[in-house]
């Protein structure tokens, strides 16, 4: 009986080798598929593009900011400086409602444009 159980198994594993033989294992990979994000350009409440700029914090940032958060514009990353930095500054910040909020600071006293 062991030596039936032992030759049906010997036989198994041969015939198993022969089939793996033929065959060539050959891994395809692909390359992942990167899908294009096509986005609207971001208007304003007058339905005028929105210009893109890159968002620069300045020393007045945070007081650009309250003010705008008074005249009811919240949200977006902040008040970006949108000049260099110097002794007059201007601030740009896009509000939730997509308004654009603007101040002019010099020597740090900032005020509405």
């Amino acid at each position: 009986m062991k030596r039936l159980l032992l030759a049906v198994t010997c036989v198994a594993v041969v015939l198993g080798g022969c089939a793996s033989v033929g065959k060539k294992n050959v891994a395809v990979r692909q390359a992942p598929v990167k899908l294009a994000v096509v986005q609207a350009p971001a208007l304003d409440a007058k339905g005028q593009p929105v210009a893109h700029v890159a968002f620069r914090p300045g020393i007045s940032s945070v007081t650009v900011e309250n003010m705008a958060k008074k005249q009811g514009c919240t949200g977006g990353v902040g008040a970006g400086l949108m000049t260099p930095p110097g002794p007059v500054e201007v601030y740009r910040m896009v509000c939730d409602n997509r308004t654009i909020y603007q101040a002019r600071c010099e020597l740090r006293q900032c005020r509405a444009i």
